[in-house]
């Protein structure tokens, strides 16, 4: 054992210039060499207490420093130092969340009050750890959060109130990297029951533009519900009514919105507010008062050619506070006076006139039309447009005469047939020709002459033949023969007549 301690006070010498090493002691969490102090002496009073003198007593503790290295391994730990700063630069990316969105009191009782609102917009990259609601009574600075631990439901109802008194109400969004500013309700909450909430009925026809021309007056009527009787409020971009041309009356179940002559200027949105301590209930009216638009600007008479005018023009200044639909062209000519519309809606503002008288004089004018009617004024242009009468000298077609005569043909010929007796039956076959050719009926090579029993007829070219009530000796071969001066031709067909069993 005394062999291998030596070795060690041996090593150490050429560390002892490495003195600097002090940092060892700072190592001193390994406990195990001092433990193995209390053995160390043991072993110098054996023989080799005399050798001990000739490396200094400082190699003995140096022996018990050398377990150091072999625990080298601990070294590594310094390693993730390294990656320590790249966490660093994320800190300032964080940034906490907005503000809560919409808060709003849903319901109010004698002893407690809730609230709604929606997630903020933004909620910072490690998300929201949830909500705090916070009241202060009205006169008083001191804000209290009413629940004890952060909560992620956007609705919250606060208990244990005073029936009678008024709060102050906000809540705000917390998350790792901080809390949001508060949302905050603008008005302070009465405390006390709410029979039954206020509500907006609005009319089906005010849901949309409600529309009125200039003079007429506005009356509208708008129920709505709330016990204990709300707060009505009309306000326009914000701001109070002009209460001298607006006239609003209030009633326990409806608010009505009356104006005697409606002007232009009453156009816009009005807010109307039903509130209960706090609870409220919001609509929006969009008012129009539209008048006929002004008339088109800057009408020119573009060109002129054969019967055909173009014209030119651009929209009115003043379109009354309503669209433009179109355009109402009409046209006077010189000789009466008179207008007349030739083109209504027109969308765009050029045209072209067609079909003008030649040799007359004509004057246009166009007006502009939108959602109450035509401009009261039209433009008119400043020229007229002379229609010119051209020098042409009619020349009539020449017709080529065509040689009409045709010796005579048959387009459709007979079809054998076969009927039962006293049964009436018909042959047909179809000619032409010119001169119209004449037409012989025959029954095997005789000609068929004025017999009761044989109908003959002739229409358009059809030829057709009727057999009244045939026996068995009217069965045989029938021939029709057409003839005219320039030739003849003939078909014929076989007919059977049977007798029935």
């Amino acid at each position: 054992m005394t062999g291998k301690t030596a070795p060690p006070a041996t090593e150490p010498a050429p560390a002892t210039p490495k003195k600097e090493p002090v940092p060892t002691p700072k190592e001193e969490p390994a406990p195990a060499p001092a433990a193995e102090e209390p053995p160390a002496p043991e072993h110098p009073p054996a023989t080799e207490q005399p050798t001990a003198p000739t490396d200094k007593p400082a190699p003995v503790p140096m022996a018990e420093v050398t377990p150091a290295p072999e625990e080298g391994p601990l070294a590594p730990p310094a390693e993730p130092q390294a990656p320590a700063p790249e966490p660093k630069p994320e800190k300032p990316k964080a940034e906490p969340p907005s503000s809560p969105l919409s808060l709003a009191v849903e319901e109010v009782s004698e002893n407690s009050v809730t609230l709604t609102w929606k997630a903020p917009e933004q909620t910072g990259h490690s998300g929201l750890d949830g909500y705090v609601v916070e009241i202060c009574k009205d006169g008083s600075t001191d804000w209290t959060a009413a629940n004890k631990e952060p909560f992620l439901s956007t609705r919250y109802t606060i208990q244990d109130l005073s029936s009678g008194d008024k709060i102050h109400v906000r809540v705000k969004a917390l998350s790792a990297s901080g809390a949001s500013v508060p949302a905050t309700l603008e008005q302070p909450v009465l405390i006390r029951e709410i029979l039954q909430l206020p509500r907006i009925r609005m009319p089906r026809h005010l849901r949309q533009t409600y529309v009125r021309h200039v003079g007429d007056a506005v009356n509208m009527m708008i129920p709505f519900q709330g016990k204990p009787h709300p707060e009505v409020i009309w306000t326009k971009g914000n701001q109070p009514l002009d209460t001298s041309r607006i006239n609003i009356r209030n009633t326990q179940k409806d608010t009505i919105f009356y104006i005697r002559e409606a002007q232009r200027s009453d156009s816009g949105k009005y807010e109307l507010t039903v509130r209960i301590n706090g609870a409220e209930d919001k609509a929006t009216l969009d008012i129009r008062v539209i008048e006929p638009p002004g008339p088109p600007q800057n009408l020119k008479l573009v060109d002129v050619w054969g019967f055909n005018v173009a014209l030119e023009w651009t929209p009115p200044v003043d379109n009354g506070n309503s669209e433009i639909k179109g355009y109402v062209v009409q046209k006077s000519d010189k000789k009466s006076g008179k207008w007349f519309t030739v083109l209504e809606r027109c969308t765009r503002t050029s045209c072209t006139i067609s079909d003008l008288i030649i040799g007359n004089t004509y004057s246009f004018r166009v007006f502009a039309e939108n959602a109450c009617g035509l401009s009261q004024k039209a433009a008119v242009t400043s020229g007229v447009a002379h229609i010119k009468k051209t020098k042409t000298a009619y020349q009539p077609e020449k017709i080529p005469q065509r040689d009409m005569m045709e010796p005579p043909k048959f387009t459709q010929p007979l079809t054998d047939r076969t009927t039962t007796r006293g049964y009436s039956t018909h042959l047909f076959c179809c000619v032409r020709g010119f001169p119209q050719p004449k037409i012989i009926w025959m029954k095997n090579q005789m000609e068929i002459r004025e017999d009761p029993k044989y109908i003959a007829m002739i229409e358009q070219g059809v030829c057709s033949l009727e057999i009244r009530k045939p026996s068995p000796f009217d069965g045989g071969i029938y021939t029709c023969k057409a003839v005219n001066p320039l030739g003849e031709a003939s078909v014929d067909c076989k007919l059977d007549v049977k007798v029935p069993q």
